[in-house]
């Protein structure tokens, strides 16, 4: 498609969702599905809108880590070897779906986010302290964090909620640290999947721009949020954005 046929409306239209979609990313994760809509919406093809999303979607992820390392809630070497197999198990996710019709994604996604918003809703509530892991540092990075990257890597949207969910769940996290350890990772995701999208030539980059451009500004007001909240209410949050994207989908899948 040519992105220059595209309404001026329908180019703001694209920002809002990307500002949006990085607030909301940064807070509680599924940033993506409000934006891989938005651009699938705009008549571009599955595949290039998958890309185009990495594109934009790494603005919002890099600029909330910068702040999240700035500001000292997480550490880089803390993170560095998680990150590593993040991007391993992105850039695997990223070239399977090349080959893989996404039609199969469509059971998984509203799955997961119906998994996630239970547990918020009938664990007890995490605060900011950390509690004794469930799961070893070793098992959990050779493990799930690569199976998560993989799925950001085949699709993405959520990837920030299931990293929140399993830093709290898996390895004792408070919230608000898990959810600051989860931007890291997502971005690392973020990344390795644009690397294979590019190297295909599945972006279209007049739209990924302006898209980056809403996202900056989007992340930037969520982490600035992030900082300043309670874990009670990002909880809540996360709550009610699993459980809103999950009806948005469905409804988006003709399920209703």
């Amino acid at each position: 498609m040519d992105p220059t046929s595209l309404s001026a409306e329908l180019l703001f239209f694209l920002f809002l969702a990307a500002a949006v979609g990085g607030f909301l990313d940064t807070l509680a994760g599924g940033g993506g599905l409000i934006t891989l809509p938005a651009l699938m919406m705009s008549g571009i093809p599955p595949l290039a809108a998958l890309g185009t999303n990495k594109l934009q979607g790494s603005m919002g992820t890099g600029t909330s880590s910068f702040l999240m390392i700035r500001n000292k809630r997480v550490k880089l070497r803390d993170v560095k070897s998680l990150m590593v197999a993040a991007f391993i198990g992105a850039v695997m996710g990223t070239i399977a779906i090349q080959f893989i019709n996404t039609e199969i994604l469509t059971s998984v996604i509203p799955l997961v986010l119906l998994v996630i918003a239970v547990y918020f809703l009938v664990s007890p509530n995490p605060g900011n302290k950390a509690v004794e892991a469930k799961m070893a540092p070793r098992t959990y990075r050779r493990v799930v964090v690569p199976l998560i990257g993989c799925y950001d890597g085949m699709f993405g949207p959520g990837t920030g909620s299931f990293f929140t969910a399993a830093g709290v769940a898996l390895r004792g996290h408070g919230m608000i640290d898990a959810t600051a350890v989860a931007k890291t990772l997502n971005f690392a995701t973020n990344i390795a999947s644009l690397m294979v999208f590019l190297v295909a030539g599945q972006v279209v980059w007049m739209i990924g721009i302006l898209m980056m451009s809403g996202q900056l500004v989007g992340a930037s007001l969520g982490s600035h949020w992030l900082l300043r909240s309670k874990p009670a209410y990002l909880r809540v949050i996360v709550v009610v954005m699993c459980l809103g994207m999950l009806v948005k989908y469905s409804f988006t899948m003709g399920w209703f």
